[in-house]
């Protein structure tokens, strides 16, 4: 953890006080996480990940140093419980026969309705000429 000047609002104090915080995790040298959920971290961190492996979280929201830290260790935390689960794989499945010929069905039926419309908007119109 580091703290920094935040930027924006804050009054006088805003110039004189190291309120943000940013918080850096080594996620290549944490021995803790698989492999499989450190890959998953990695994807979901996207542009707070550095080329070296580092998780870089800036917190800058609350106006009081601690109220930061909770929030960049809340942060982080919930970026890693995020990683933890497996993606479950999608099984490829195919409609029954019976979807399909219901559907085809339903299209078929459709079509007859529009295509009445069209006749009897064509019989009216040059009726009227």
């Amino acid at each position: 953890e580091s703290f920094i000047r935040a930027s924006g609002p804050g009054g006088q104090s805003v110039n004189k006080t190291s309120s943000a915080v940013q918080l850096r995790f080594n996620l290549n040298a944490c021995r803790v996480l698989q492999s499989d959920v450190k890959a998953r971290a990695r994807r979901l961190a996207g542009n707070r990940l550095t080329k070296d492996g580092w998780i870089v979280i800036h917190a800058e929201t609350f106006r009081t140093q601690k109220a930061n830290r909770e929030d960049a260790r809340k942060r982080l935390a919930s970026l890693l419980r995020a990683a933890i689960p497996r993606p479950t794989i999608r099984k490829k499945t195919r409609p029954s026969k019976s979807a399909v010929e219901r559907r085809l069905q339903s299209k078929k039926k459709r079509s007859i309705i529009k295509s009445n419309r069209i006749k009897s908007n064509r019989k009216g119109r040059f009726e009227n000429d």
